[in-house]
């Protein structure tokens, strides 16, 4: 079993902020994760975290890439596939090595469907993620890490 802590940033894109909590706590009290968790509420504030745009404008500093995100698809002002269409389109140091796990609450084969046409797209998981969607994540996209 890989070490969740060999991951350093993970960005929760999601508008539930029960969805939120529990992601939050499965990583931090269940996996024991120390590293940085970051959380927007829909596609386009994660875009803006990505892009240091918006509200993310700093002093010149950048706010960290992350390894992972785990991106909900239903969401208001732009939704997981939408972001996924912009996402596709940023320049390779701003993507370059971030594992995308799509998340969602629906059933729906043709959402499956959809997520499988975008390269982006490393996993597809039902929501609630647990620590065995994790670890399946870590051994699948992280076990060079050490």
């Amino acid at each position: 079993m890989i070490d969740i802590n060999v991951i350093s940033n993970i960005l929760l894109v999601d508008d539930d902020p029960t969805s939120i909590f529990l992601q939050q706590h499965l990583l931090t009290d269940v996996c024991k994760y120390e590293g940085q968790i970051h959380a927007c509420h829909n596609g386009r504030v994660a875009l803006d975290y990505l892009e240091n745009k918006g509200e993310y404008v700093s002093n010149g500093q950048k706010y960290p890439k992350p390894d992972l995100i785990l991106l909900d698809i239903n969401m208001p002002v732009m939704n997981g596939f939408e972001f996924l269409d912009v996402y596709k389109d940023l320049p390779e140091q701003l993507k370059g090595g971030i594992v995308i796990s799509m998340l969602t609450s629906s059933l729906n084969k043709q959402d499956k469907d959809k997520a499988d046409k975008y390269q982006d797209v490393s996993d597809f998981i039902t929501k609630p993620i647990t620590k065995k969607h994790l670890d399946g994540i870590l051994a699948n996209h992280f076990s060079n890490r050490k």
